[in-house]
């Protein structure tokens, strides 16, 4: 059984449309590990770009973040970008689970609903037992606390995009520190400001970056950079 086994599972045991799973930390980007279909994927991608939204929530809080409804006024003010991000892809209901065993807290179990739903007290009770599988299995395939699997076999395909996805990432941060002169987060942030404001995908902004078609400068705009000749 894998990750990937549980999210499926959720979907067909819940009044859900689709599930997704990101590894998380506290000292580095979360990674999406696992989409059951394009709108899950599109809102862990969503997420990790905006830096907010209840998948953040939930992992800030250590707390189930529950989300019967996007149009709820209050939620389109607390997740100004999210919120209509998020109802434009598919997505109505969405439910954070946080992943959690003791102290570790390896990521976020993620369900969303594409109309306004509400979980019952057994419906959430089985989402949470789902969020417990999925940790013990991420902690068991040694997901370490940077979001990246540990060395040894990886159970499922999955893994193996992570590691990839992660590692360009980075790897376009550590470059951004040298363009810009800042540190290691700073150079995040920017990456991250520049695909949200060109509609873009991190990892492909990343990629582009690695890759010197894109070139980031101390006097741009955060969100600015210019293409390589």
């Amino acid at each position: 059984m894998s990750v990937v086994d549980v999210c499926t599972a959720a979907v067909a045991a819940l009044p859900v449309s689709g599930a997704g799973l990101s590894a998380m930390s506290r000292i580095a980007a979360s990674h999406p590990l696992y989409s059951t279909d394009d709108i899950s994927e599109q809102l862990e991608e969503l997420q990790l770009t905006l830096g907010e939204g209840p998948c953040v929530d939930a992992f800030v809080r250590g707390s189930a973040i529950l989300t019967p409804d996007l149009l709820t006024t209050e939620l389109q003010d607390h997740w100004a970008v999210f919120a209509d991000a998020a109802l434009e892809a598919g997505a109505r209901a969405v439910f954070s689970l946080p992943l959690q065993k003791g102290a570790i807290s390896p990521g976020v179990l993620d369900l969303y609903a594409n109309i306004p739903t509400v979980l019952g007290t057994e419906e959430l009770a089985d989402a949470l037992a789902f969020a417990d599988l999925a940790t013990l299995l991420l902690l068991d395939t040694r997901i370490d606390d940077a979001g990246a699997p540990a060395v040894g076999p990886m159970p499922d395909r999955s893994f193996e995009d992570l590691g990839a996805y992660r590692a360009e990432i980075d790897q376009a941060s550590g470059m951004l520190t040298v363009q810009l002169g800042v540190g290691i987060e700073e150079a995040f942030v920017r990456l991250r400001a520049h695909a949200y404001a060109q509609g873009r995908r991190l990892a492909d902004v990343a990629a582009d970056v690695v890759a010197r078609r894109l070139r980031f400068t101390p006097d741009a705009e955060p969100d600015q950079a210019a293409e390589e000749p």
